[in-house]
């Protein structure tokens, strides 16, 4: 066991780039990690590691150890996980990425009921809006929102958002409402930096045809629920999903616009890594969201 537990930390620590970021997830100390490490070089009769203050470089024979072990050890994970798949409840630590805003908004209750369902379960939520490697950052899953570009994921679609375009009603007052997308030429677009085309909005026109209009803005944010903010106080036009909009056009601080001209819908995932075995939790896990946003979720009803 103590050869298996040795490769074991080696390769957490690989694929951490850190002792210490390996010795947090492993629930180990600094020390005992670099025990394990020299203890295999000893065995093995070869350095794995070259060390420096500052980074970790594998030597020749530890990306040769490094290549052969991580497939091994991922295989013995997989047939875990699949002894894991007739436990009746799923168990262990659930690591998951979400869009900040999304999360914010939509995730705190979801989750407080879904742990409450599965008291088994311990969840690990990471919000950040860009978009994170699951395998190098440890985490069993992730929801997206938009087009998908990694293939090599699996993804399932848990429900849709829309594009929409809102402004305050004093804004409006003072700027008049846009009545068709050409009319956004003048006036003050927000924008959101995530968006490669951020200064294009691309609308349906009555003939189904696209309508793509430059904007233009003095402002861009990275985080829809600053957009919105900065449109309820008045800056400008908005183009935000509506789930970020819908608590706005709630209360009224927030007005829809160019409604006759929608915008394409965005799907929103659940995406994992593939493997022959899905965890229980992960399993559970999509399961649960996709059941409590359905086809028209909260947002989509305002």
């Amino acid at each position: 066991m103590d050869r298996l537990t040795d490769i074991a930390v080696f390769v957490r620590v690989v694929e951490r780039g850190s002792f210490t970021r390996a010795a947090e997830e492993l629930e180990l100390s600094r020390a005992v990690v670099s025990k394990y490490l020299t203890r295999l070089e000893e065995r093995l009769g070869a350095r794995l590691l070259n060390r420096t203050t500052r980074r970790l470089a594998l030597t020749e024979a530890g990306a040769a150890l490094f290549e052969a072990s991580r497939g091994a050890l991922e295989r013995i994970d997989e047939a875990e996980d699949a002894v894991a798949r007739f436990q009746k409840e799923p168990r262990g630590r659930l690591k998951v990425s979400a869009p900040m805003g999304f999360g914010i908004l939509y995730l705190g209750a979801a989750v407080a009921d879904f742990l409450e369902a599965n008291p088994a379960v311990t969840m690990d939520m990471h919000l950040d809006d860009r978009f994170v490697n699951l395998v190098s950052e440890g985490l069993d899953l992730a929801i997206r929102i938009g087009q998908l570009t990694d293939s090599s994921l699996v993804a399932r679609k848990l429900t849709v958002t829309q594009p929409i375009v809102v402004a305050s009603p004093g804004y409006l007052e003072a700027n008049g409402e846009p009545e068709t997308p050409e009319d956004l030429a003048a006036h003050n677009c927000l924008l959101y930096s995530y968006l490669s085309t951020a200064n294009v909005w691309r609308f349906t026109g009555t003939d189904k045809r696209e309508i793509p209009v430059a904007v233009t803005g003095n402002a861009r944010v990275n985080n829809g629920n600053l957009e919105c903010e900065m449109a309820a106080a008045g800056l400008g036009l908005a183009m935000v999903p509506t789930f970020y909009a819908a608590p706005y056009l709630r209360t009224g601080r927030l007005k829809r616009v160019l409604s006759g001209y929608p915008m394409a819908e965005l799907g929103i995932y659940a995406v994992y890594p593939q493997r022959s075995h899905v965890p229980p939790k992960v399993r559970a896990f999509v399961d649960f969201l996709a059941t409590r946003f359905g086809r028209r979720p909260e947002w989509e009803r305002v």
